[in-house]
């Protein structure tokens, strides 16, 4: 059975016309005799969404009870069990309730696709997990309901439903969206015009990728190695020289002309890694590319142009840029150089030969650590100067027993070993010395510098030549082997100094540190020119010109020309060591340390920034949140006292009793709520400023608890304080407001056929008072932010208040020297626990929650009590 087609409507907000898309296309296969059903679609109560389900079968949904609450979800077995040919499924991302066949609603529709039906679904682009993050950063609010990228990115057609902001702005204004009381606070929320924007970017680049990866599996299956300009690409070529940054430059200019072309670097490295490249370069070059907004990407090959080509091939570039040839004329004859032929090579990409001022300056000088030690070299001519003559004896004396090619093979043994020694030149002494002894001392004529035959003047001729092959081979591999070690132990340093900053260790005095330790330094020491100061090369060595960022090790150097060596980072910093002068083929490495604590005190600055700024962006969201609940939340309660108070003041309307006494009700009712809000936006303040007034006291318990009722309604609350309690040491009326807070918002939560409980217990040297409810909960992860001030973490209602009760509970409870911490409650639900420390013993000797009181509680309650019970104590 052939899989079926998944089709999915992408979009960047709520209310952008997904599933009104989604049903049209339904409906529009359906018109061309297509079998379609509605597996499940929400229509959020909007009145031409709903409408667009005229004429298609709906599917019943599956009912599940999970906490006392009905869900209902998608029925798979139903849908597979009717076989439509295609299946119109809502919300990709949804959480199935626990319970139900799979966990998450991607799922469902995998079951289905895999058995041959065809379905059409919905995302926003915030459930999206490699977005997910990003959204949360930019409009701060969460997305728990997230579907992999791979689920979306295995789509036959992903389509974008795209609208302006200001178009959906309008849209929600008209009440297209959300019903009208929910219209102001998501515009100066979520739906904020800088929001949706950002959303909308997001969305059009994911898809953009998304359409790359289908345009490269074209090309990879139908075999299309050519160029396709669909969209630009540059890529430039580093070699790790100092030209690198004119070529990014100038790339990066070419990228610019050409809006939203990509910027690439790359840098062929060979197989066995003796490139000669300075990675002191590369890490300075990777870091200006990024900043520009490119990528930068190191491939391996032994032919640059091939793996040049291929990777530019790879990722579809159109355009490649490439250094000028440093060759000499000469040098061009043997070889056309990568340039000349990457460009004979290149096909449809465009090559552009980037001139520089490397070109004039010629070849690039042989990396350092080639050749051998000048008393190598030095042993090698004492060598040939003792062996020569040593030999040429032994052999006259053995003259009658040997024949010329044994002599001659017995002074290349020779040569062969003063090259070993001593490398090229003094065996290029030793073979042209050799063969001048050979000549006089055994060619005939003796004793005389000519040669009477020609097979000996071969011999001799061939002695010479494959003397210096065999001592250029060994001084040729002895610096190969010195380049591979010296190179193996820079790799050694910089892949611990990059473990460094990969674990977190970036910071510039552990860079210096470092630094200190791996080259055996005094002192090392990173100088920031003072702004201002001109660069001025006779006042370099003046102290006041220069300012230490960090040292490391002794007595740090106040100024560049303090140290032995200096290694100049950029023109305001320079970083300066002092305890022996390093080799001139350290400085590649001194270079790319310089390079990383260059990185690091910019992070290091940055993040110091951030700090500084983290305050006001707090106190920027902390008042915008205010705004944007205080705009509604106080506008209802002023709505209702208003409309109360007018009703009565009309004249056209003779109320009777009942009806003025129930306005005045609501009235009493909407200024109360007014009343609570302000004084915990007060409190909120004062508890932030620090100004909050508290007058802790011996209380009891069992008296705060029913008075703290009277501020949740006539929700049913069930008191249970079992045993006698001391007394607590805490401010009555914040306990009352913090009790009462609590019990609200457990009221909230909680289910309608069950009662919120409020017990106390002692334990060693405090009291809990535990409000329990019996709600959805609230994950373990998510306790931490039910406290943070203007959020309502799973509230089912966004009118009920703007978030401040638990925030304010838990700074009056700590203000009077006590805890609020939370705790699952167990069978379900949510547990608020308030700690004081207690005051001392009862010493009356009766019970502090006598069944007198919890009787006056219940008839309170009830109603028919009007006071709320106090207990008088001596």
């Amino acid at each position: 059975m052939a899989r079926g087609r998944l089709r999915i409507y992408l979009g960047a907000a709520p209310g952008v016309g997904k599933t009104y898309a989604m049903l049209a296309e339904g409906r529009r296969r359906k018109g061309r005799g297509t079998d379609v059903v509605v597996g499940l679609v929400e229509t959020h109560g909007r009145p031409r969404t709903e409408e667009q389900l005229g004429g298609l079968e709906v599917l019943p949904r599956k009912t599940m009870r999970y906490r006392g609450a009905t869900f209902t979800e998608l029925d798979v077995e139903a849908v597979i069990a009717r076989r439509p040919q295609v299946a119109l499924v809502d919300e990709l991302a949804h959480t199935n309730v626990p319970g139900s066949r799979n966990a998450k609603r991607w799922q469902d529709i995998d079951q289905i696709l895999d058995a041959g039906i065809d379905v059409i679904s919905t995302v926003n682009v915030q459930h999206l997990d490699s977005v997910n993050d990003v959204v949360e950063a930019i409009t701060g609010v969460p997305q728990r309901e997230t579907v992999p990228d791979e689920v979306v990115r295995r789509a036959g057609q992903v389509e974008l439903i795209d609208m302006t902001p200001e178009a959906l702005r309008r849209r929600m204004a008209h009440g297209n969206v959300y019903a009208p009381e929910k219209i102001d606070a998501a515009l100066g929320n979520y739906f904020r015009i800088g929001n949706l924007t950002a959303l909308r970017e997001l969305a059009l680049l994911w898809l953009a990728d998304k359409v790359d990866d289908q345009l490269d599996r074209y090309r990879a299956d139908h075999d299309i190695r050519g160029t396709w300009e669909a969209r630009e690409r540059v890529v430039v070529a580093l070699t790790g020289g100092p030209e690198g940054e004119t070529l990014i430059r100038r790339a990066a200019r070419i990228a610019d002309r050409t809006k939203g072309a990509d910027l690439l670097a790359v840098h062929v490295a060979n197989s066995d890694g003796l490139t000669g490249a300075d990675p002191a370069n590369l890490v300075k070059q990777r870091t200006l590319v990024e900043s520009l907004g490119g990528t930068y990407h190191q491939v391996v090959g032994d032919d640059v142009p091939t793996a040049l080509l291929d990777f530019a091939r790879g990722v579809n570039a159109t355009q490649l840029v490439l250094g000028a040839s440093r060759r000499g004329r000469i040098a061009q004859i043997f070889s056309r150089g990568v340039g000349v032929t990457t460009t004979a090579l290149s096909g449809t990409i465009d090559v552009h030969l980037v001139t520089h001022e490397e070109v004039s300056r010629g070849r690039r000088p042989r990396p350092p650590g080639g050749g051998l030690s000048r008393w190598r070299r030095v042993a090698g001519f004492a060598l040939a100067v003792a062996v020569l003559p040593l030999l040429t004896l032994l052999l006259q004396v053995a003259q009658p027993d040997l024949s010329l090619p044994s002599d001659i093979l017995l002074f290349l043994l020779a040569v062969v070993g003063v090259g070993l020694v001593g490398g090229l030149r003094p065996a290029l002494f030793a073979a042209v010395a050799g063969s001048l002894l050979l000549n006089y001392y055994f060619t005939p004529p003796i004793h005389e510098f000519t040669i009477a035959e020609r097979d000996n003047l071969l011999a001799l001729v061939v002695f010479v030549a494959v003397a210096v092959a065999v001592s250029a081979v060994v001084d040729v591999n002895y610096r190969r082997s010195r380049e591979a070690a010296r190179a193996r132990t820079e790799a050694e340093v910089l892949s611990t100094l990059a473990g460094g900053v990969l674990r977190g260790h970036s910071a510039v005095h552990d860079i210096l540190q470092r630094l200190r330790e791996t080259f055996a330094l005094t002192a090392v020491t990173l100088l920031e020119r003072e702004p201002g100061t001109a660069e001025t090369p006779g006042l370099l060595d003046d102290p006041e010109r220069w300012r230490i960022v960090a040292t490391a090790g002794g007595p740090p150097c106040p100024t560049p020309q303090a140290g032995e060596t200096e290694i100049p980072i950029s023109k305001e910093l320079v970083l300066a060591m002092r305890g022996r002068t390093l080799r001139a083929e350290d400085r590649r490495v001194l270079e790319a340390f310089a390079a990383h604590a260059a990185v690091a005190l910019r992070q290091q600055r940055l993040s110091a920034e951030a700090e500084q700024v983290r305050p006001l962006a707090e106190a920027d969201r902390m008042r915008t949140a205010l705004l944007n609940a205080v705009s509604h939340d106080l506008r209802t309660p002023l709505a209702s006292a208003k409309a109360a108070v007018d009703s009565l003041r009309s004249q056209d309307v003779a109320w009777d009793p009942e009806d003025r006494e129930e306005l005045l009700d609501t009235a009493a009712e909407s200024l109360g709520r007014l009343d609570r809000l302000v004084a915990n936006l007060l409190d909120m303040s004062r508890l932030q400023a620090g100004m909050l007034g508290v007058s802790s006291q011996r209380v009891a318990v069992e008296d705060i608890v029913p008075r703290a009722l009277g501020d949740v309604g006539r929700a049913e609350v069930r008191i249970r304080i079992p045993e006698p309690l001391p007394e607590v040491v805490a401010d009555p009326a914040l306990l009352e407001r913090v009790l009462a807070n609590l019990v609200g918002n457990a009221a909230r939560h909680n289910p309608p056929e069950q009662p919120v409980m409020v017990t106390a217990s002692a334990h060693a040297e405090h009291v809990e008072v535990r409000v329990i409810d019996r709600g959805p909960g609230i994950p373990p992860a998510d306790w931490d932010r039910v406290f943070l001030p203007f959020q309502r973490l799973g509230d089912r209602d966004n009118g009920s208040g703007v978030g401040l009760g638990l925030a304010l509970s838990r700074g009056l409870t700590e203000a009077m020297g006590g805890t609020l911490t939370p705790e699952e409650t167990p069978g379900g639900g949510f547990t608020m626990i308030v700690t004081l420390p207690i005051a001392g013993t009862a010493t009356d000797g009766e019970p502090l929650a006598d069944p007198i009181i919890l009787d006056r509680v219940a008839a309170w309650r009830d109603g028919t009590d009007p006071q709320p019970p106090r207990r008088e104590r001596p």
